[in-house]
C-alpha cells in the first residue's frame, strides 16, 4: 500500500506551458496522523482479519497467502487478549461503535467459555472448534503466560462495561467468572514458582519454571490477585525474583538495565516485548516494588536498543536514529529472538513502535521514516512484522503477538486508555499489596 499523496498541478497538466512544470507534493504527516493511520490498521488486524467463528485473534495473517502446515485459521491465546484491548481502541478512536465492539466481545467470551481449558488455563493455541491445537510436541494443554496476557485483556474489558446496562453488566459478570476459574495456584506444583505448562497427556513434561526477567511480570500479579486461586508472596519472591537475584542488573550503553535480564543467557538486555507484553494493562508508571522501579526499567530498556542502533557495532544499513528495536518476531529463517547479542539485521517494527511511551521521540521518529521513507513495507494491516535492509529481505506477513501492542502501547501513550482500566481493578490492587508493590494508581471502584 503506498500511502504517500502524489499532486500534479493542474495547470501544466492542461496547457503543457514549459513555464509551469509539472510539482510533485508528498503529503506531509502530522505526529498525530500517523498515530491515527497506524493505530487503525494494526486494529484491523484484529477486527475484519479476526477468525470469524470466535472473534478472537488469528496467530498469524500472510498476504502472500502462503501459510504453514497448521490451519490459517488458528487462534493465539495471548494475541486476543492483546486484540480486544485494541478493540477498546478502535470503540473509542470511532473505527468501530461501541455496539459494535459490545457485540465482538460477547462472542470473544461465549467462545472462551466453551474452549478447552486445564485446570483453567488456556492452552497457547486453539482451532475455531475450540478444541486445543498443540503449539509444540509437548505443548498441548494449559499455558499460563498466555492465559495471564489474555485475563489481562479480559479483565480491561471488564472495567470497560462492569458499571454499564444490563447487558454490559452480564458481559463483565461472564469475563469475573472466567477469571475465577483459572486455577494459578495449581501450577506451582506444590513448589514456590509457577510452572509455564501443563499437559492432560504429559503431564509436567514440558517442565519450565519462569523466573528471572522476562515478559511474565502480570503473569505473577493476576495469580497473587486471584479471588479464587491465589499464590502466595513466597512464590513471587522465590519464583520469580529467584530470591532476590533478579535485582543484579547490569550497565550497558550507559543504563541500567534495572533487573537482570541475562539470567537464562548471556545476553545484557532482552528482546523489547519483554518491555510490551505486561505492561499493555499493567501500568508501570509509579509502579515499584523490593526489586525495580518499572518505568526506568522500561524506559531504559527502550533507550539501551535506540543507543545500540546508533552505534551500529555491525554497521548494518540501516540503523540509526530513524530506525531501531529488536523484538522476537519473523526473520531471515524464520522467527528468531532479536536483540543485541543476536543481532541478524531484522528490525521488527513493533519494537520501536509499542515502546512509543517510554520513548515518544525516538519511537515517532521510527513510525515517521516508515511512512515516509519505507511505505513498501506497510500493508493493510500497518507495517510488516519484520524486515532486513542489510538482506534486501521482507516478507508481507503479520504476528497477532506483534500487531497487537502497537495501538495498544501508542494508545497509553496518547490517552492512558488501558492503562487507567486495567489498573482500576479491585482484584489486581489486592494482588500488588499482597506481593510488596505500591503504585499511584488508585483503585477508584
Amino acid at each position: 500500500m503506498r500511502l504517500f499523496l502524489v499532486v500534479a498541478v493542474a495547470a501544466s497538466l492542461l496547457t503543457g506551458c514549459k513555464d509551469h512544470p509539472k510539482k510533485i507534493q508528498k503529503q506531509v504527516w502530522t505526529d498525530e496522523a500517523l498515530m491515527d493511520t497506524v493505530q487503525k490498521q494494526t486494529f484491523s488486524y484484529f477486527w475484519e482479519g479476526a477468525e470469524p467463528t470466535s472473534g478472537l485473534a488469528r496467530e498469524r495473517i500472510h498476504l502472500d497467502s502462503i501459510y504453514p502446515s497448521h490451519d490459517k485459521d488458528i487462534i493465539t491465546i495471548g494475541g486476543s487478549g492483546f486484540g480486544l484491548m485494541t478493540i477498546l481502541v478502535g470503540a473509542e478512536r470511532g473505527y468501530i461503535t461501541k455496539e459494535e465492539a459490545l457485540i465482538r466481545f460477547e462472542k470473544a467470551v461465549s467462545f472462551l467459555e466453551k474452549a478447552d481449558r486445564f485446570h483453567g488455563a488456556w492452552p497457547h493455541w486453539l482451532l475455531p472448534s475450540g478444541k486445543v491445537a498443540p503449539f509444540s510436541t509437548y505443548d498441548d494443554g494449559g499455558d499460563l503466560v498466555e492465559t495471564a496476557f489474555l485475563v489481562q485483556g479480559l479483565l480491561t474489558v471488564k472495567e470497560y462495561y462492569v458499571n454499564g446496562n444490563e447487558r454490559e453488566q452480564k458481559l463483565a459478570a461472564q469475563i469475573q467468572k472466567l477469571w475465577e476459574e483459572v486455577e494459578w495456584d495449581w501450577y506451582t506444583r506444590g513448589e514456590n514458582t509457577l510452572y509455564w505448562h501443563w499437559s492432560p497427556n504429559v503431564e509436567w513434561k514440558m517442565n519450565f519454571p519462569v523466573g528471572g526477567y522476562n515478559e511474565a511480570l502480570v503473569m505473577y500479579v493476576l495469580a497473587a490477585a486471584s479471588p479464587t486461586h491465589p499464590i502466595t508472596k513466597e512464590v513471587y519472591d522465590q519464583g520469580w525474583a529467584l530470591k532476590g537475584e533478579i535485582a543484579k542488573d547490569t550497565t550497558f550503553y550507559g543504563l541500567e538495565t534495572v533487573l537482570n535480564h541475562y539470567e537464562h543467557d548471556a545476553s545484557p538486555v532482552g528482546p523489547l516485548f519483554w518491555a510490551h507484553y505486561s505492561y499493555l494493562g499493567l501500568d508501570p508508571k509509579g509502579l515499584t516494588d523490593a526489586y525495580a522501579d518499572y518505568w526506568k526499567l522500561n524506559v531504559n530498556h527502550a533507550k539501551i536498543q535506540y543507543n545500540y542502533a546508533v552505534d551500529n557495532p555491525k554497521k548494518y544499513k540501516g540503523y540509526g536514529k530513524k530506525m531501531w528495536g529488536l523484538t522476537s518476531s519473523y526473520s531471515i529463517n524464520g522467527y528468531d529472538g532479536h536483540r543485541p547479542d543476536n543481532d541478524l539485521s531484522v528490525i521488527s517494527p513493533t519494537a520501536a513502535l509499542s515502546s512509543m511511551p517510554y520513548t515518544p521521540k525516538e519511537s515517532l521518529q521510527f513510525l515517521r521514516y516508515m511512512y515516509t521513507e519505507q511505505d513498501s513495507l506497510i500493508g493493510k494491516y500497518g507495517p510488516y512484522d519484520a524486515f532486513s535492509l542489510e538482506k534486501n529481505w521482507s516478507l508481507p506477513r503479520y504476528l497477532a503477538i506483534d500487531q497487537g501492542p502497537i495501538p495498544v502501547m501508542i494508545e497509553n501513550y496518547r490517552t492512558g486508555l488501558l492503562w487507567n482500566l486495567f489498573m482500576k481493578n479491585k482484584d489486581l490492587h489486592k494482588g500488588l499489596e499482597k506481593l510488596g508493590f505500591s503504585t499511584t494508581h488508585k483503585n477508584d471502584n
